[in-house]
């Protein structure tokens, strides 16, 4: 079993490493690879047979790039009639894991993809890649273990959160160009509850954590602030970059009159 605390430069050097043919990728694709932030594997087919002494498995590889992209890189690990040791190759697309289980063992890597819907592949699905990493980040790197991210349209979801804030010192431009780079992102609620204001009226508060990360593997988070505080009752939405000036802000809002 691999470690799944691996780091993603761990992980493909190991790849690369064992396998045979490594040497045959093309030299562009192993550079923007080796850009990448995060990785995932899954096995992809398997096939076993004792009694002709044959074994193969082959994997998928996703990378998630510091452009943005992703791209995956193919794995086929084997043992052949009469062999007692494991082999292991390494392809750039699934024509090329195909025509390598053809030369090798006559036949097509395709029959353990039945789990696939009909006329759908898994490499030709756009929301592949997206699901894959979704569940990456459902097992956090060690960095941030205890913290659950999720892969969907996160910087539209930040740009979002800073257009309905109301308040005036609300993060600017900088953050917002910031936060343009975001790919995954998780939220929670640090405080849900009342207060009792200065004029005898109760106002509910909710304080929220929006927490980001960017593709240069940092985090950054907004702290948004709802709250029903103002004169008339209504609701209101503000938003901070830090925690400690969001509940300075409840605080404030607390003792209004």
């Amino acid at each position: 079993m691999s470690d799944p605390y691996e780091t993603t430069e761990a992980h493909l050097d190991r790849l690369l490493g064992r396998a045979l043919n490594s040497f045959d990728l093309p030299d562009l694709l192993v550079e923007r690879i080796g850009t990448a932030l995060a990785h995932s594997s899954s096995l992809y087919t398997t096939h076993h047979s004792p009694s002709a002494g044959v074994w193969r498995e082959t994997h998928r590889h996703t990378y998630l790039l510091a452009d943005g992209g992703a791209l995956s890189l193919w794995e086929l690990t084997y043992r052949l009639r009469g062999e007692r040791s494991m082999r292991c190759e390494v392809f750039a697309s699934k024509s090329e894991l195909a025509l390598a289980v053809s030369r090798l063992f006559g036949e097509s890597a395709a029959g353990g993809a039945a789990s696939i819907p009909a006329g759908m592949d898994a490499e030709d699905d756009p929301d592949h890649d997206l699901a894959v990493l979704s569940a990456l980040f459902a097992t956090p790197a060690p960095h941030r273990r205890h913290r659950e991210y999720t892969v969907e349209q996160s910087a539209d979801h930040a740009r979002r959160v800073l257009r309905r804030a109301e308040n005036g010192d609300r993060p600017g431009e900088a953050v917002a160009s910031l936060l343009r780079s975001a790919y995954a992102h998780r939220i929670t609620q640090a405080f849900g509850g009342r207060h009792s204001l200065a004029d005898g009226r109760d106002a509910g508060f909710s304080l929220y954590e929006h927490a980001f990360v960017l593709l240069d593997g940092s985090e950054f988070s907004l702290w948004e602030v709802e709250h029903t505080a103002t004169p008339d009752g209504r609701h209101m939405c503000e938003v901070y970059a830090s925690e400690s000036a969001a509940r300075g802000a409840m605080e404030t809002r607390s003792r209004v009159r």
